[in-house]
């Protein structure tokens, strides 16, 4: 039974990450930002004694600070940062403020980082020492065909360079790292028009995920296991 730590749990891609980890025997602690918008993982949380939920909202300093509190020195074998925001959907060319991109790059690019120091000794109590971190495709600068989401593409290209650092300073202690690319999902940040459901991405990731060794680390990874450039 491994400790899966997921943040942005209470929908979409995160909720289907809890349910795949419950199904398969396993302990989950699952964060949400608001319990208004997290009532089906709560009350998941009350049928399921190995799932345990905290609030966690990495928007803010505070916050982040103190959930390492909140975690008591529990060993994570498998971190999954999935908390993340797409910012404004008119983000091209004339309409970017700083005000909005300065917000996506702290939830999707800093966070990450800051939560991985504050979680660290949790992780290096875990046996399996996974870390993976949900980006996009759209953080690809080779990809990037179609120009525009300047907030969203960068905070996610920023991830990746962030992330592929934690690779190679975490490679010593045996962490594995990875990012991977859900696909175009249909969830509330994916819209309705996306080309794959959640359980169709999640069992793909999880494939990748059990798959993650030492060779690979440090990978940017689509959910059906292709590398993607960067």
């Amino acid at each position: 039974m491994l400790t899966v730590l997921i943040t942005g749990a209470n929908r979409g891609i995160g909720l289907e990450l809890v349910k795949h980890y419950l199904d398969h025997g396993d302990r989950v602690i699952g964060t949400y930002r608001e319990t208004t918008s997290s009532k089906e993982l709560i009350q998941m949380s009350e049928n399921h004694k190995d799932l345990k939920t905290l609030k966690l909202d990495v928007s803010s300093d505070g916050s982040l600070k103190d959930f390492p509190n909140q975690l008591n020195g529990a060993p994570i074998d498998i971190f999954i940062n999935n908390a993340g925001v797409f910012g404004p959907r008119d983000s091209s060319f004339g309409n970017v403020t700083e005000e909005s991109w300065v917000a996506a790059l702290k939830v999707n690019a800093i966070a990450p980082l800051i939560l991985t120091q504050l979680i660290i000794e949790n992780l290096r109590k875990g046996s399996v020492k996974k870390l993976i971190y949900i980006t996009s495709k759209m953080g690809s600068i080779d990809d990037n065909k179609g120009g525009g989401s300047y907030v969203y593409r960068s905070s996610k290209t920023a991830l990746n360079a962030v992330v592929k650092s934690i690779s190679v300073d975490l490679t010593n202690e045996g962490m594995r790292v990875a990012l991977l690319h859900p696909g175009w999902v249909r969830t509330d940040m994916g819209g309705p028009n996306g080309l794959i459901d959640t359980k169709t991405s999640v069992s793909g990731m999880i494939k990748v995920i059990d798959g993650l060794k030492e060779s690979n680390s440090g990978s940017f990874f689509n959910y059906d296991g292709t590398n993607i450039p960067w």
